[in-house]
């Protein structure tokens, strides 16, 4: 989902959904946001939390049903549960809405930038150097999470990043693109600028150290169990499986 040119409410920013405007040498590849119903469906589970409230209420009727007198009774003993249920449904769902709303995804060909934040915008950029993996979870209807697995010994909050962070990884908060539309076309395009931005990085390195390499992604998927240097994912199976894309470092003397 494309969001150049929308009118929002941000517009101090240099450029959109960014801190400042890009150097020359940096051009974004791609902008979105995650969609409104896999949020509210994968992230805040609101179906789910619908039935918890009507089961809740279900149990609060049976356990009254023998001290009221009928079921216009019932529903007036009800009634304060029912809203206050409804009240609490209605500020998930707009809790998701705006998380939504304030959230932007960039991918340029030297980082990824998330700016997120329903009350304070807060960014965080990623440098693609700086990402070591990456898993796809594939949703329903095309959609998907990237979770971004950072290198070194840095990391951010897992308080700081939700929603916008990998399920349970506290100890180690991997950040998250979050339903992402069309998200194994996102995948492709972020496994192609990580291969360029590390097989400059490498070759930039070696003509540092005064050894002449030959840096070449690699063609054809490996496992993330592999020796091989950190691996990227590159899509998914229909199983949902990481594939992922090494960079091969033949050395020559």
């Amino acid at each position: 989902m494309s969001l150049r040119g929308v009118r929002h409410e941000h517009e101090h920013e240099p450029q959109y959904g960014l801190p400042e405007r890009l150097p020359a040498d940096e051009q974004v590849l791609w902008q979105g946001a995650p969609a409104v119903a896999p949020m509210m469906r994968h992230v805040f589970h609101l179906r789910a939390l619908a039935v918890y409230f009507v089961a809740m209420l279900a149990l609060r009727a049976v356990a009254i049903w023998p001290e009221v007198e009928g079921l216009s009774d019932l529903l007036v003993q009800l009634a304060w549960a029912v809203g206050l249920a409804g009240l609490g449904w209605a500020m998930v769902l707009t809790l998701a809405r705006l998380t939504c709303r304030s959230a932007v995804y960039t991918l340029t060909n030297k980082r990824v930038v998330l700016r997120v934040g329903v009350v304070l915008s807060v960014t965080f950029n990623l440098p693609l150097r700086s990402i070591a993996s990456a898993d796809l979870r594939p949703l329903k209807d095309g959609h998907g999470d990237i979770a971004l697995q950072l290198s070194g010994p840095d990391r951010i909050g897992y308080v700081h990043l939700w929603p916008h962070v990998r399920p349970w990884r506290i100890g180690a908060p991997e950040p998250m693109l979050r339903c992402l539309p069309q998200a194994e076309s996102v995948a492709r395009l972020l496994t192609q600028a990580w291969a360029q931005a590390n097989a400059q990085s490498l070759t930039q390195t070696a003509q540092a150290d005064g050894q002449p390499r030959t840096v070449q992604p690699a063609t054809q998927p490996v496992p993330s169990t592999t020796s091989q240097p950190q691996a990227w994912p590159a899509a998914h199976t229909p199983q949902g499986a990481t594939l992922t894309a090494s960079l091969a470092v033949q050395s020559s003397h």
